[in-house]
């Protein structure tokens, strides 16, 4: 098989269906006829290249949340392929684990572990040195804005801006070549966010990741992605620059478009607010 690998992602007629039971609504309704698969993905093709930093924009139920974990090997998809730097997601799971990370806006810790232990045992399960693991998790705690007596306290003391900073420290860690950011800046404080989005800048420029970033943010799509995709109801309406995007709807009393504005016009919908169901 030829491999591109200048292509770190590709997604090539992914669509991923469920199966709702509409008897949970009409209890009188309990056969098989009521069960309707809902298309969370749809038929969506796109590549990202070497360390470009590529968004996913879409409203609540676009199908963001499903479409990373298709990539992230949590979800099998029900057509179309997923290639992670050439290897096929489904045939060579684990050499995809090898290369990607994940953070998701509800990431899970042990909560009576410390930051510092937290990211050791996630260590441990990629087979890292403990002594170089030690001294690199201090430093990219350190980085994240962690004060030394935080990384030595119990998560569950923290913020959730604290814990999701400690997230991206974890994934981090393991030194992705795709990392895979699904929300990962929502609920945070501003200044959190700011920290974080600085990081995420600096594992592009100086690290050479290569990132996939869903996010709610305009501001953040905007400053962080190279190009982003907008998704809606499953399929994607637009995929460009984030300037080549802002060229797809007019100007208003004189005033340049934003990302907001192409969102409202491409998707119909207001954007959703950072605290909504998922």
């Amino acid at each position: 098989m030829h491999r591109n690998h200048h292509v770190a992602l590709e997604v090539s007629g992914v669509t991923k269906r469920f199966v709702r039971s509409e008897g949970l609504r009409w209890p009188w309704k309990r056969n098989g006829h009521d069960r309707k698969p809902v298309v969370a993905v749809d038929d969506v093709s796109f590549e990202v290249q070497r360390g470009e930093v590529f968004g996913i924009l879409g409203p609540n139920g676009s199908g963001k949340s499903t479409l990373v974990r298709c990539i992230a090997t949590l979800l099998l998809s029900d057509e179309g392929q997923v290639t992670v730097f050439g290897h096929d997601v489904l045939q060579e799971e684990m050499a995809v684990k090898q290369l990607i990370n994940r953070v998701s806006v509800e990431a899970s810790f042990f909560k009576k572990l410390t930051p510092m232990e937290n990211l050791l045992y996630g260590a441990r399960l990629y087979g890292l040195d403990g002594r170089d693991a030690r001294k690199r998790a201090l430093e990219v705690l350190k980085r994240l804005g962690l004060k030394e007596e935080a990384i030595f306290r119990p998560m569950e003391e923290m913020s959730r801006g604290m814990q999701q900073k400690v997230a991206i420290a974890r994934a981090f860690l393991t030194q992705p070549i795709l990392l895979l950011l699904d929300e990962p800046t929502t609920g945070l404080d501003p200044r959190s966010k700011r920290e974080v989005q600085a990081f995420v800048e600096e594992l592009r420029d100086i690290h050479d990741a290569t990132i996939l970033l869903t996010t709610h943010d305009m501001q953040e799509a905007d400053a962080l992605c190279d190009r982003i995709a907008i998704l809606d109801e499953g399929r994607i309406v637009a995929l460009d620059t984030p300037a080549g995007l802002k060229t797809l709807v007019p100007s208003v009393n004189g005033h340049d478009p934003t990302l907001e504005d192409v969102f409202m016009e491409l998707t119909g919908k207001q954007l959703v607010k950072e605290d909504a169901e998922q």
